[in-house]
């Protein structure tokens, strides 16, 4: 098996960060999420992947500090987790999770927390992998989303998701609503260019929301804060793709049916 290898604000610079790693055109957007990764740094956020160049890494940190609307005092937020290609059923998920546990437990957590869909989500994980780990499902809003849990303290206040995405609806109830971040190499890049193109092509109104601070994120109407698109008010899609001339109204008749 492959090592694991941390990044940090020391190493950042030169190493790669798995996802949009042969994307040149996503190349400010890729330097978007290095930037907004060596700030999360500080906040006690870890990036681990294998010291390979492939997309296998984990991402998780403080969930007080989590980008995500959801409150789970003293737990663990896993973010991204991919592993992809010929690297998959060879262990290497199993093992990133451990880390994360086991950095749980020496930093006395009382568990790990993340955010997956009731069905498959784009830039989410594997729901049914996360429950043959040993998580649990502790709360389920209508748009969607499921909040798992592991919890090392039985003992420990359950996790729950913030207010603010209970209605599965933003505040905007005219045309297309796009709630992206940093976290993503892709989001910005879609949001800022082909999502405008495709909204004007459609006479469509657009509304473009960045959100650039944690308290921003926290009260975020969409538990993906990487990336989703609102119509009319109604949390559509986490499908990036949807951005794009050529995908969105395949995307949209098949969220619309």
């Amino acid at each position: 098996m492959i090592q694991l290898i941390d990044l940090n604000t020391e190493n950042i610079s030169t190493e790669h960060i798995c996802c949009a790693i042969s994307d040149t055109k996503c190349s400010d957007s890729y330097q978007a999420k290095k930037d907004w990764l060596t700030k999360e740094f500080n906040n006690g956020y870890v990036f681990r992947r294998i010291d390979e160049r492939a997309k296998v890494f984990i991402e998780y940190g403080p969930a007080e500090n989590a980008w995500i609307p959801i409150t789970a005092p003293n737990y663990l937020n896993i973010n991204c987790f991919w592993v992809s290609g010929k690297y998959k059923k060879n262990g290497y998920g199993k093992k990133l999770l451990e880390t994360a546990i086991e950095d749980a437990k020496n930093q006395g957590k009382d568990g790990l927390v993340t955010v997956v869909g009731t069905k498959k989500f784009h830039f989410m994980s594997n729901t049914k992998w996360f429950l043959k780990q040993g998580f649990e499902e502790v709360e389920r809003i209508s748009s969607g989303f499921s909040l798992l849990a592991k919890k090392i303290n039985s003992k420990t206040e359950v996790p729950k998701f913030n207010e603010s995405v209970k209605s599965g609806e933003c505040p905007e109830k005219n045309g297309i609503v796009v709630y992206y971040s940093n976290r993503c190499p892709f989001a910005e890049f879609h949001a800022k260019n082909s999502l405008i193109e495709t909204a004007k092509n459609r006479k469509l109104p657009l509304k473009i929301i960045k959100l650039e601070t944690i308290k921003q994120a926290q009260s975020a109407p969409s538990p993906a804060t990487i990336f989703s698109l609102f119509y009319k008010g109604k949390f559509m899609t986490t499908d990036i793709s949807v951005c794009m001339d050529t995908r969105y109204d395949k995307v949209m008749d098949k969220i619309l049916k």
